[in-house]
This record gives structure tokens, sequence and C-alpha cells, in this order.
């Protein structure tokens, strides 16, 4: 793989700036965000009046903790545009998530806001290894979803040439790839697995392909699932991170020299750390659940927002600003089995320790009498036997989570394909 380390020069002055720089940065932009949160949303000066927080009482970053916190929740009882700081006419846009669950999500972009996106987006890019000139084929979807357009932006701010193909027409991604001869591919990782076994359906070598690096979101995926993009394709596979409740994408990223963990820009999103349970600030280090505030946001800010993703806080390496380990799982999509918390990407760990097992799978839930059940659904690799690999795979699960699961091993292609974010999690429980 080529070395796509960053060049002097490259990096914006904020990214190397001292933590004093930034701290003093970030309390100055926290000030502001608190007080036109409060001032403009009648949500949230409920909310800290309730409280008893006034904006006045966030002297250090530390009183951000008094804040009370920002649920999706809160913004589906504000549908569509209660959470708004500005007057409609001044947002330039709005992106909604997929309401599969209920309403949807909407969050809204002024003018300023779309450019600070596309600077955050085009930071995370060159972070990953893509630079100005690089062609970049943007296989996230367009429209309401925030990937594609976000991508877009960012990519052409950089100077990249965008290919801007969106998600499905398989077989056209990979006639695109190996005509238009991309450097950079972005793409959910679940996707990118389906276009790597396109390739190989039509006699295509992945390895063989002009692209150099691949920047994989919108799903949690694991350091070993980046193994096999690696070794499959030959090139950098990087992990960028972001919601659309807080921007879009562009959040966090990872750095090409180092992929140990995800660099959050922490002039634009303040990070904390929380208990699950208590709600309580837990320290650099201690995995929890990731909380985000915006600073510089002006359409919608946030305050406190809970994401729901599990991670921890780590020292900045490439860059001065701090890290979060790669996504470990969700609270709501957390498998309780028997009084055994298990996530989807453990699983993902274990199959791909299984050499005729591939990484397309499906965790089923079932319940017999009055206990759940868990399917691992699991295809075997093009030309492999299953043999035993689903007893393989079963004892991998028992020995190593603690829980015994069934394991059903299907043809390739067995597993319906996703274009955007692959559903991990079925279930067929019956409703009480």
């Amino acid at each position: 793989m080529l070395d796509l380390s960053p060049q002097p020069g490259d990096l914006e002055p904020v990214e190397t700036a001292s933590i004093d720089e930034l701290r003093a940065l970030q309390l100055e932009r926290l000030r502001w965000s608190v007080r036109h949160a409060y001032e403009n949303v009648p949500h949230y000066r409920a909310s800290l009046d309730g409280a008893g927080v006034h904006p006045d009482d966030v002297k250090s970053l530390a009183d951000l903790a008094k804040l009370p916190f920002t649920t999706k929740a809160d913004l589906r009882d504000n549908y569509p545009f209660g959470m708004f700081a500005v007057p409609r006419e001044e947002v330039s846009r709005v992106h909604a998530s997929s309401g599969t669950t209920g309403k949807p999500t909407v969050v809204g972009y002024t003018k300023a806001d779309l450019a600070t996106w596309a600077t955050v987006m085009a930071r995370s890019i060159r972070a990953a290894g893509g630079r100005k000139g690089h062609v970049l084929h943007n296989a996230y979807g367009y429209g309401l979803f925030t990937g594609g357009l976000g991508a877009h932006a960012g990519a052409e701010l950089l100077g990249c040439t965008v290919v801007p193909v969106s998600g499905g027409m398989t077989e056209r991604q990979v006639q695109l790839i190996r005509d238009f001869e991309p450097d950079v591919i972005m793409v959910t990782p679940s996707y990118m697995l389906s276009i790597i076994d396109e390739m190989e359906r039509q006699g295509v070598d992945p390895r063989g392909t002009s692209l150099k690096v691949g920047i994989f979101g919108a799903e949690p995926w694991t350091n070993d699932m980046r193994a096999e993009m690696e070794r499959r394709l030959d090139m950098h596979a990087v992990d960028i991170y972001g919601l659309s409740e807080v921007i879009g994408p562009g959040v966090a990223s990872e750095c090409v020299e180092t992929k140990d963990g995800l660099h959050v820009w922490e002039d634009h999103f303040f990070p904390e750390i929380i208990d699950p349970v208590s709600g309580e600030v837990l320290p650099d280090g201690e995995e929890g659940e990731l909380v985000l505030t915006s600073l510089t946001k002006q359409a919608m800010p946030v305050l406190r927002y809970r994401t729901r993703d599990l991670t921890r806080l780590l020292p900045g390496t490439a860059r001065s600003m701090r890290r979060i380990e790669k996504i470990t799982g969700r609270t709501d999509d957390m498998i309780i089995l028997r009084g055994v918390n298990l996530f989807p990407t453990q699983i993902e760990e274990l199959i791909l320790r299984v050499p005729a097992l591939s990484p397309h799978f499906q965790c089923v839930l079932n319940r017999s009498g009055n206990l759940d059940d868990l399917t691992v659904l699991v295809e075997h690799r093009e030309g492999a036997l299953a043999g035993d690999a689903g007893e393989a795979l079963r004892r991998l699960v028992k020995n190593s989570i603690g829980v015994t699961v069934a394991v059903d091993v299907v043809a390739p292609g067995g597993i319906e394909r996703s274009v955007g974010k692959m559903k991990r999690i079925v279930d067929r429980r019956p409703k009480r």
C-alpha cells in the first residue's frame, strides 16, 4: 500500500494546536453555543431552566456537565423544525433520518453550517489519505441521508474529482471503478463487501484496481474487518464517524498514518464519555456512551447529545485532538442473551477467525418459551466448503462470549444485501 502520510503544510494549524490553545477556543465557542441555544430554541430554554442552569453558569469546560442531555426523543418531540435556532428562511438545507422506528429526526443547516460541514469533511478525507486531484468514488446514498452530500461537499472542497454514484446498482459500481480509476472510495463497509463480491463475480481482481483508500462509516466495523478489506483490496481501509443530529459524517476521522482511533474535530464538537445508566461523566480512557456538543452550529445547535455509541476517549496521536476508539456497538444494539451482553461486532470478530466463513452475517433473535435464542446466520466463502465451520463458530462464541448460540451457514448470496447500513439484528421475537 502507498504511504499517504501528510506532508509539511498539509494540515490546518488547529489540527496541531497546543492543548491549552484548543481548550481556550472550545470554551469560547461553548459559551456562545449554549447561549445561542438558550436564547433561540424554546426546548433548550425550558430544559436549562428546569435544571436550574443559565448560560452564565458555564465558566469552564467542566461546567458543561451541569447541562441536561439532549436525546433523539427530544428531536422527535419537536418535529419538524422546533429545534432550529434561526428563522426557517435562514435554513439553506434540511436532512432527516429514515424514520423507520418513528418520526424522522430533522436537522437544518445555514449557509455557514454547510461551509463548516464541508471543512470538517475535507479535513476527514485528507486525514484518511485523500488528496487534491484524487478521483473519489462516492457510493454513500444521496438525499435526506447525510452521507452522500456530506462526503461530496468535503471532497470537492479538498480538490478531488467526485464521482457521485450513490448506492445501489452494484454491477455499475464495479464498471465505473474499472473505467474511471478512482483513488478513493467512500461507502458503508457492508456495501463495500458487496462491491468486492461483485468484482470477483465479474472476474475482476480487487487487488488490481486503482483504489488506494477506502473511507468507511455509517455503521460499526471491526479491526478484523479492516484487515479483511485491506487484504482483499490492497488499499488503506480508514474509519470515519458522524451522525446527522450533530452535523453528519465528519465529526471524527482516523488518520491513515496511524489508524489507531478517530480524532474528534474538537474545534467544532466537544466530546464526553458518560456512564450510560447513571449519566455520570467518566474520565478519559474509560468506556461508556459518547455524548457530543456542537460548538459552532447556527441552525441547530445540540447540547450534550446522547449518541448511544459506545467507545472511550484517548489522547491525540497523529493530531493533538483527542481520539475515540472504533465504536464497539450501540446501547440500543446490545443483545442481552441469558444475562450476557453482546454486540454484533463481537460476532463479526469471531466469524473472521473461521476461514470458511465470510463477513456477511445477521443475528436473528427468536424466543423459546420465556427465553431468548440467537441464531447467527452467516454465509460461507465462495468456493469454500461449510464443513464444520458452523460448529467452529458456535464454539468460539461459547468460549469467548460465554453464551450458546445456533449457527446457520448458508451459501454465498443467501443473506440479503444492503446498499446502505447493514441490518445486523433481525428480531423475530413475538411482540408482548
